[in-house]
């Protein structure tokens, strides 16, 4: 399947719009964002778990990432309440699953195979920093070789100067409204811009985003 594989263009989905999607295990459904492979792929997906769902055990060779949008998420290292980060880096396994039920962000195979080290953070505990701009506050969750990922949180009447993204840019939108010159992204936007995009981000109503940048190929074909 080969789903928003062009790099250079620009994608904004309103997630919520999209059907609930089977996948091999009974239980678990998706919502394809972006995916270049079948099960085995390059994938971005919003994931829920019903009740008692499980997945069996199995191996993720170019890592995975997820954050626990509502419910607990649960494997063999834990259980993972609403607003945590999860980086499974490659070669690791793990059989999942949701004794009350779940949604995840989840993005699979995209990670630098040097990149090795496992990540859990969860935002109601973790300590913020102030952004760039008054109005801004960052949790940092993870950086490797120019890849960037964290959480920003902008209070109402924030802006922020125009930019652009080395290796492109991708939010999901968690809570508010996330704006810029192209237009407004309520909660539950997924965007990704592709590799040198510009914009000048702002929110009037106030936001939280999960930001990853520096990771998209430089190229349309993937390089």
């Amino acid at each position: 399947m080969q789903l928003n594989t062009d790099w250079s263009k620009m994608v904004v989905i309103y997630t919520p719009d999209l059907p609930w999607q089977g996948s091999p295990a009974e239980g678990v459904q998706r919502r394809l964002l972006e995916r270049d492979g079948e099960e085995a792929a390059r994938a971005t997906s919003v994931v829920r778990y019903v009740p008692g769902a499980h997945f069996p055990e199995h191996q993720h060779p170019l890592g995975e990432e997820i954050f626990v949008l509502t419910g607990t998420f649960c494997d063999e290292t834990g259980s993972y309440g609403p607003g945590t980060y999860l980086r499974n880096p490659p070669g690791s396994a793990h059989a999942p699953y949701s004794d009350e039920g779940c949604i995840l962000f989840v993005k699979l195979r995209h990670f630098n195979p040097r990149d090795l080290q496992p990540v859990r953070v969860n935002l109601a505990q973790a300590r913020w920093s102030s952004g760039l701009v008054d109005g801004l506050t960052v949790l940092p969750l993870a950086d490797f070789e120019g890849e960037h990922t964290a959480l920003v949180r902008w209070q109402p009447e924030t802006y922020f100067q125009a930019h652009r993204h080395y290796g492109g840019e991708e939010i999901l939108v968690l809570e508010g409204i996330f704006a810029d010159e192209h237009g407004e992204y309520p909660a539950g936007t997924w965007m990704r811009s592709p590799h040198w995009s510009a914009h000048q981000p702002f929110s009037k109503e106030g936001c939280l985003i999960l930001v990853k940048t520096g990771h998209l190929p430089l190229s349309a074909d993937g390089s």
